[in-house]
């Protein structure tokens, strides 16, 4: 986990990448309770006899539940210290690039693009977030990610 004491010693990072995540085994029992939680049922991520006959040779992870784990990415591999509380402000661009087997594992290469001051001394954050399959040579998704973080 990379820690920082600061919000300024973090924004001093702009256009570095700044950490990379811990990897996230995505299990069936993940794409199931996303499934429930969002009600995509569709075959290529619940039905795993029908999926695994399928296009992709194995049910696949939902291209949100992906998206979905960002908080975690940042959670398990950012820290700063004198930062009290951190609100996603959302997204400006997403794409899912390929394709998530069950059974992958994912990890996100974070890159801070970019850090303004907002109110209450706080920094909004721009960052590229680059999420990866182990063992593929292209990402899974890309997504550029707006956090706003308060002392």
């Amino acid at each position: 986990m990379k820690q920082f004491e600061t919000l300024a010693d973090l924004a001093a990072c702009a256009g570095q990448e700044v950490t990379v995540s811990p990897w996230v085994l995505i299990t069936q029992e993940m794409v199931n309770q996303f499934a429930q939680a969002t009600g995509d049922h569709q075959w290529i991520h619940v039905d795993v006899p029908r999926a695994t006959a399928g296009p992709f040779g194995a049910p696949i992870a939902h291209g949100f539940l992906t998206l979905s784990l960002l908080p975690r990415f940042f959670e398990e591999s950012l820290h700063i210290v004198q930062s009290g509380m951190g609100v996603n402000y959302g997204l400006n661009k997403v794409r899912f690039t390929s394709p998530v087997p069950v059974g992958s594992r994912l990890r996100a290469r974070l890159k801070l693009l970019s850090s303004e001051p907002i109110d209450n001394n706080g920094k909004q954050m721009n960052w590229a977030v680059t999420v990866e399959r182990e063992g593929a040579e292209r990402p899974v998704c890309v997504a550029e990610s707006i956090a706003r973080r308060y002392p």
